[in-house]
């Protein structure tokens, strides 16, 4: 079983801020992957996550929960499933890559992302992959403050761009692994 999850915030006030972007390449990976226009979410109480199956062993999922909470939702989706580690891929924000850079990682730690560091924590371990998108960052702005902060209309472009490639990486994970597309990714 394989368990892809983006991580972002609940909620219309945060839909199109820089945290979401994991919440974005997700929901593009779903369109893509099923080819419909529509979501096809569905909201499930038991693991506070919207989640999607695709085919028999291919489960997508947004955590409910806040960013720095996305650890319990992730554990319980892993747990029901009965995800192993190397079955489990992240997809997040990153304000240490470039907007529209992206970066394939393997059991590393969470490089001060809350988020990831929450799923490290309830899982007691970082082996898992985790795709990376390049937000940018404005050193005139807390971390914070920025990442709460919806994208510019001059970076939609970019981040559109980013969304895409980060989109066909994870489609290139599933069909020819992890190092092939980390190879052609990572420049």
């Amino acid at each position: 079983m394989i368990l892809i999850v983006g991580l972002g915030n609940p909620g219309l006030k945060y839909e199109k801020t820089r945290h979401n972007v994991g919440f974005m390449v997700v929901d593009n990976l779903l369109k893509k992957l099923t080819q419909v226009k529509d979501s096809v979410w569905e909201e499930n109480k038991k693991f506070n996550a919207l989640t999607a199956r695709v085919g028999e062993d291919l489960i997508l999922a947004k955590p409910l929960s806040f960013m720095n909470a996305s650890g319990d939702p992730v554990a319980k989706l892993m747990k029901f499933y009965k995800v192993e580690p190397w079955g489990l891929y992240i997809i997040h924000d990153d304000v240490d890559l470039p907007l529209g850079k992206i970066k394939i990682t393997v059991d590393r730690g969470s490089a001060g992302h809350k988020g990831v560091e929450s799923i490290i924590k309830a899982l007691g371990n970082q082996n898992f992959v985790r795709l990376r998108v390049g937000i940018g960052k404005d050193r005139r702005v807390a971390t914070d403050r920025f990442v709460l902060m919806p994208f510019l209309f001059l970076e939609k472009g970019k981040l559109h761009q980013a969304i895409k490639k980060a989109t066909e990486a994870m489609e290139m994970i599933l069909k020819e692994g992890v190092e092939k597309a980390a190879t052609r990714y990572n420049q």
